[in-house]
């Protein structure tokens, strides 16, 4: 701290000699520096920086669930992994073995001046079978549960409010059980798990599974696709 004081009075010290050489004020020579065309003020950087907010999701098997999302217009990342258990750091074979009380999730990092979250969640809705307790298609067990990870009350609230609402219309012929739960944890899933629908798209499951789902979204979403 000393060194870092002594640094900073003889910085202030030349600007000093070179005021009193120029007929200058220190403080207005080293504001002139600062608005200098090469520099960016500290106020310039914070007001550039992209805003952005966090949903959590699980609809089933994570590799299904961060394909449709990346097609999202306004949507930054997305990572797959697992939250709501109570093991730290699980891995995949831990997760499958239905003891860890995780869920195969995605965390999706979206720019919500180009998507909503009540965008986000109208795609969750529309892109598995919530009314399934536990199972999609012929992945079954807890950790394919239909969940909503809320990170702060607005989205408590919209969640619950969408799935209110839903049930009431009578949109699907069977009550919704998809889960709202409060965010807690989240642990990134293997490398491999990651971006694993464009590194494998032959793979059977991809094909079979993953490629149908993806035609479907980008039949009934197509306004609201990234641009290719």
């Amino acid at each position: 701290m000393k060194a870092l004081l002594a640094f900073i009075h003889s910085i202030m010290a030349l600007f000093a000699l070179a005021a009193c050489n120029n007929n200058i004020h220190p403080i207005k020579a080293m504001s002139s520096l600062t608005n200098d065309n090469n520099i960016t003020s500290p106020v310039t950087n914070a007001a550039t920086i992209l805003k952005t907010d966090t949903a959590t999701f699980g609809t089933g098997c994570f590799w299904c669930t961060e394909a449709v999302f990346q097609e999202l217009e306004g949507v930054l990342k997305v990572t797959s992994g697992y939250s709501g258990g109570h093991v730290p750091n699980p891995t995949y074979e831990q997760v499958c073995e239905k003891t860890t009380g995780h869920a195969e999730v995605v965390q999706v990092v979206y720019d919500p001046s180009k998507i909503s979250f009540d965008e986000l969640l109208e795609v969750f809705w529309q892109t598995h079978d919530p009314t399934s307790l536990n199972k999609q298609g012929n992945d079954v067990g807890p950790q394919y549960r239909s969940v909503i990870f809320y990170h702060n009350n607005d989205q408590r609230r919209k969640a619950e409010k969408y799935k209110t609402d839903l049930d009431k219309s009578g949109a699907f012929s069977k009550p919704i059980v998809t889960a709202i739960e409060p965010f807690k944890n989240f642990y990134t899933a293997e490398k491999y798990h990651q971006d694993y629908y464009n590194n494998n798209g032959s793979a059977p499951y991809c094909y079979y599974v993953i490629r149908p789902k993806l035609e479907k979204f980008e039949k009934v979403f197509k306004n609201k696709l990234r641009h290719k």
